[in-house]
C-alpha cells in the first residue's frame, strides 16, 4: 500500500473524526488545511440513489453557478462561414466551418467546449468517436446546440460559468463547484446552486431516498461527508 504523503496525514488526522459536518463547517476546514502550492478545485461528489441503466432514472444537466468555476473556458464555435457575425468571432476564442471541422478530425483540439447549431449536427456526428470520448459532443442537452439566435446568449453563460453535470454509471455525480481562493460565501452559494439544481433534476423514475450521500473535497484533500439537513 503507498505510504501517504506527510502532508496527507496531517489533514487526514484532522478529517478522520468527523462523521458529518455543516457545509459552512466542511467548507472552511477545506479552506483553513488546503497545504498545496497552487489553488486548488473544490469538488463535490453525490452519491444518488439512482440506476442509470433505465432512461427515467438517468441525470444530466446545466447550470450557471452564481460565482462561476473559477476557470477560464476556451470556447469554440462551429457555424458556417456566411453566419459569422463580428460580435460572435469577438466573444470566442476559436471558431469555423469547414476548417475547424478539419481541424477536429485530425486531432487538433485545443478548446473546453464546442458550441454549434442544429444545421451543422450532421457534420458534426462524423466526428462523435473524436467528441464524445473527450465530453466534447454538442447536445441540446449540455447547452451546446442551440439556434444561430441564440448562440451570443449561449456563449455569454458559459462564459459565466455555465457548467454540465451528469451522473456516472455508478449513479456519483463528480463536479467542480468554485477554487479554494473564493471567499466562503461565495462557494457557499454555488454549493447551494449545485445541490438545488440536482433536486429540480431529480429523474421521474426514482423512488424512495434521492441523495444518498454528499462529499466535498479539494484537489488533493480527503473528503467531508456534509450534513444534508443544514443544506
Amino acid at each position: 500500500m503507498k505510504k501517504l504523503s506527510k502532508r496527507l496525514q496531517i489533514i487526514s488526522q484532522k478529517f478522520s473524526k468527523i462523521t458529518e459536518c455543516a457545509p459552512k463547517e466542511a467548507i472552511h476546514l477545506l479552506k483553513e488545511h488546503s497545504l498545496t502550492k497552487f489553488t486548488e478545485t473544490v469538488e463535490a461528489h453525490i452519491h444518488l440513489n439512482i440506476n442509470t441503466k433505465y432512461s427515467d432514472q438517468q441525470l444530466r444537466s446545466t447550470l450557471i453557478l452564481p460565482y462561476g468555476t473559477g476557470k477560464s473556458v476556451k470556447l469554440a464555435v462551429l457555424i458556417p462561414k456566411e453566419k459569422i457575425s463580428p460580435e460572435i468571432r469577438q466573444a470566442v476564442d476559436i471558431i469555423g466551418e469547414d476548417d475547424l471541422l478539419e481541424d477536429i478530425s485530425s486531432g487538433n483540439i485545443n478548446f473546453d467546449i464546442l458550441l454549434t447549431i442544429p444545421s451543422m449536427m450532421s457534420k458534426v456526428a462524423r466526428l462523435g468517436r473524436i467528441l464524445g470520448p473527450r465530453g466534447l459532443m454538442p447536445t441540446p442537452k449540455a447547452g451546446t446546440v442551440v439556434e444561430l439566435d441564440h448562440i451570443l446568449n449561449a456563449i455569454e453563460e458559459f462564459k459565466k460559468g455555465k457548467i454540465e453535470y451528469r451522473a456516472d454509471k455508478t449513479g456519483i455525480v463528480h463536479v467542480g463547484f468554485g477554487k479554494l481562493n473564493f471567499e466562503e460565501e461565495k462557494l457557499m452559494e454555488n454549493l447551494n446552486a449545485l445541490y438545488n439544481s440536482i433536486l429540480q433534476n431529480k429523474p421521474k423514475g426514482v423512488k424512495g431516498k434521492y441523495v444518498k450521500t454528499f462529499y466535498i473535497c479539494n484537489t488533493m484533500s480527503p473528503s467531508i461527508k456534509l450534513d444534508l439537513t443544514k443544506l
